[in-house]
């Protein structure tokens, strides 16, 4: 079956000398995988640059169920990056949400919110023209209402934020996953922030660090499969 739909590129791998296997989570169709012939052939209109991580596209495609391996009969982008190629820090957020999204999203169905939102960030990513160094932060705290596991908003001073239960609570709990009181505080100010508040949240690198990596360790509780993040170290050092 033909069917044209908006997709966003998550993870590209080569396949042979001259094929991709691309992951696309389509607007349509949810997560799919497709296979790209990039040869020399005159017959051959897409091209394989077209693939890099979050690049928004325009496709027209066959869909055949029993295929894991799909195949687009005409890519298109339907947004044009002014930003993100050639800004190392957006440059280095989108490595880092695309490997992020390559673990997390596994549905072979249609989510318009979760497609809404992550296409929708991404623009605005490109389009920012204020500080970016805490969109991953807002990105990953408010994916986790996407995908089944948001914090509690049950803040109160001095709380601090259990990893395992997903909430904040006035104790230390028996265990070594939680956010201590500190930092807790600052974790509650990204719950429900948006990102036309990086600006006024502006935490310092030490901080950004430390609550990113208590934020991943949120995932890898809450997510089977969810290993360590390459790129994170590449994060680490622009931000820091």
């Amino acid at each position: 079956m033909l069917y044209k739909t908006k997709g966003i590129v998550l993870h590209s791998i080569k396949y042979s000398e001259l094929s991709l296997i691309v992951k696309i989570y389509t607007e349509i169709y949810g997560l799919q995988s497709f296979i790209v012939r990039s040869g020399r052939s005159k017959k051959n209109k897409i091209n394989a640059s077209a693939f890099q991580p979050l690049t928004l596209l325009d496709f027209v495609a066959y869909h055949n169920k029993k295929n894991n391996l799909q195949n687009f009969k005409e890519v298109t982008g339907c947004y044009q990056f002014s930003e993100i190629p050639f800004d190392i820090k957006k440059s280095s957020i989108v490595l880092f949400i695309a490997e992020v999204l390559n673990k997390v999203i596994r549905e072979e169905e249609q989510n318009l919110t979760l497609f809404n939102y992550i296409f929708n960030s991404v623009k605005y990513l490109d389009s920012c023209t204020g500080k970016v160094s805490d969109f991953h932060l807002i990105f990953l705290t408010e994916l986790t209402k996407h995908i089944g596991f948001s914090p509690d908003i049950n803040y109160e001073n001095n709380s601090i934020f259990n990893l395992y239960e997903g909430r904040f609570q006035p104790q230390i709990p028996e265990h070594s996953y939680f956010i201590e009181k500190d930092l807790s505080k600052h974790f509650y100010s990204l719950l429900g922030a948006s990102f036309d508040k990086m600006d006024i949240i502006g935490f310092s690198a030490s901080t950004r660090r430390d609550l990113l990596n208590k934020i991943l360790d949120y995932y890898k509780i809450h997510l089977n499969n969810f290993n360590d993040i390459k790129s994170l170290a590449v994060l680490e050092e622009i931000f820091k």
